[in-house]
């Protein structure tokens, strides 16, 4: 039946910024669907509910907190999952922060931390989920967190743009060298959705009111609009997708 390529049971994954927001509505998206879920946020005191939630669908779940912009959090972050679970057969880059300011005023440490975070962080995941995966063989599925950002320059975010616009090319990449050794690595690039990076926005109310006007669906995104798709680049049903962004934003980048 063409739901079974939808399930993830016996697979084994790791979400990054997975204590709220998008990552939190993913990794339990991942586990409804089958997978054990490892859950990760920057914040020690952050990760129980998600864990939690994971665990009453009787999957396994651990929460290891840490700033993946440290070079010890990423290998840190692919050894637990693969010490708890077995393997990783999953990765949901999905971590990131955002600085807002004009480009003449853009501080070089804030510049520095979110490429760090943003980008950075998000190839050396990919690489040692990637070594795991082609050591192990049997293929893997890696999905990056994007943006409609990865396609315009945005307003006051010109290291974020800059970050995502990275993330749709180093997902094609990726993807170019992985393609044929089974492993998927492919990306969702949310529109304007209603979590922490977003607040200032939403209580802007006219730049709330501009952003909501250009949105043919006519409100902001919740986290649980990405879960279907994060399943469906997660699982076989996504056998033949490589280096793709697949665009969920309510219609914005179709206006």
């Amino acid at each position: 039946m063409i739901t079974e390529a939808f399930r993830l049971d016996g697979g084994n994954a790791l979400v990054t910024g997975s204590h709220r927001g998008l990552g939190a509505e993913i990794a339990l998206a991942l586990a409804q669907a089958g997978a054990n879920v490892g859950c990760h946020g920057k914040s020690a005191s952050e990760g129980t509910a998600p864990c939690e939630k994971i665990r009453a669908l009787g999957r396994k779940s651990f929460y290891l907190a840490g700033d993946i912009s440290d070079p010890k959090v990423c290998p840190a972050l692919i050894e637990r999952t693969i010490d708890d679970f077995g393997s990783i057969d999953i990765l949901v880059n999905n971590a990131g922060i955002i600085r807002r300011a004009p480009a003449v005023e853009y501080l070089q440490n804030d510049w520095d931390a979110l490429i760090a975070v943003n980008l950075t962080a998000m190839f050396r995941l990919s690489q040692l989920a990637g070594q795991s995966m082609l050591k192990k063989g049997g293929g893997g599925k890696i999905l990056n967190i994007a943006s409609v950002l990865s396609f315009q320059g945005g307003i006051l975010v010109p290291a974020y743009a800059a970050a995502k616009g990275g993330v749709m090319q180093l997902t094609k990449a990726l993807a170019n060298e992985w393609a044929s050794k089974g492993i998927n690595v492919n990306a969702i690039a949310p529109g304007y959705m209603a979590t922490d990076n977003t607040a200032d926005l939403r209580k802007d109310p006219n730049r709330s009111r501009q952003i909501l006007e250009r949105i043919p669906a006519g409100r902001w995104g919740e986290p649980r609009d990405l879960a279907g798709a994060a399943v469906f680049l997660c699982s076989a049903a996504s056998d033949y997708v490589h280096g793709h962004v697949l665009v969920v934003d309510g219609g914005w980048m179709a206006r």
